[in-house]
């Protein structure tokens, strides 16, 4: 999972991305409007923590600009301003969920798992789609029964194919979603091949079927039309 933070709190910062990626979600951080706008039209994220106190305005309005752009994308509002007209506007404006600071990590990594269960698997921890089984909980996935052994990076690509499925993602994409920021410095994605045949390789050798399907100069799709 991908997640955007704008907070202009160092120290908090910080705990959180620090505490996120132990969790095993990939967390990147901006301090202002400016940077966030700038994130958001060159990437996508699962879920954007916004701060609405930023140094350069209000994060109701980058949260009206992710709507507009991104209407499907999740926003979890976290702020110190917890009035009740702002909670009802940001709510109003397309806001999933509204966290007030001060707040325990555990709590704020539960209200995101929530979110993501609510917009991408119907409300369970399970993700399946025909013989393959995806839990978000125990982050383990089955094929006919039998456990894969995948990679936090494997298991992250499947569940971004599958919850994308029969659409075409690129090699950039792919990377950026599961790399973030340390794509940058990168002079290729050629690694992301050696994922994509690495995964195919363990759920075809599970009996399943290979639904990872490379679309020549384009990039991967996951094909649900795969016989």
């Amino acid at each position: 999972m991908k997640i955007l933070l704008v907070e202009d709190n160092p120290e908090l910062t910080q705990n959180i991305c620090q505490y996120l990626s132990q969790q095993g979600l990939l967390c990147e951080a901006v301090a202002t409007l400016y940077e966030a706008e700038d994130r958001i039209l060159s990437f996508d994220y699962d879920c954007i923590l916004l701060d609405l106190m930023l140094p350069d305005g209000n994060g109701l309005q980058l949260l009206q600009t992710i709507k507009t752009a991104h209407p499907q994308w999740n926003v979890l509002i976290i702020s110190a301003k917890d009035a009740l007209d702002d909670r009802l506007k940001g709510l109003d404006l397309g806001a999933d969920d509204y966290l007030p600071k001060p707040f325990h990590l555990a709590e704020l990594l539960a209200r995101i798992r929530a979110i993501f269960r609510r917009s991408k698997l119907g409300g369970s921890d399970m993700l399946e789609f025909n013989e393959i089984q995806i839990n978000h909980q125990s982050l383990e996935v089955t094929v006919l029964g039998k456990l894969l052994d995948l990679t936090k990076k494997e298991f992250d690509l499947l569940v971004f194919l599958l919850t994308n499925k029969n659409k075409v993602l690129s090699k950039q994409a792919i990377a950026t979603h599961l790399w973030g920021d340390y794509t940058d410095d990168l002079a290729n994605f050629d690694f992301v091949y050696q994922h994509i045949k690495n995964l195919r390789k363990k759920i075809c050798a599970a009996g399943g079927k290979d639904y990872l399907t490379t679309v020549y100069g384009l990039g991967y799709k996951f094909d649900s039309n795969a016989s």
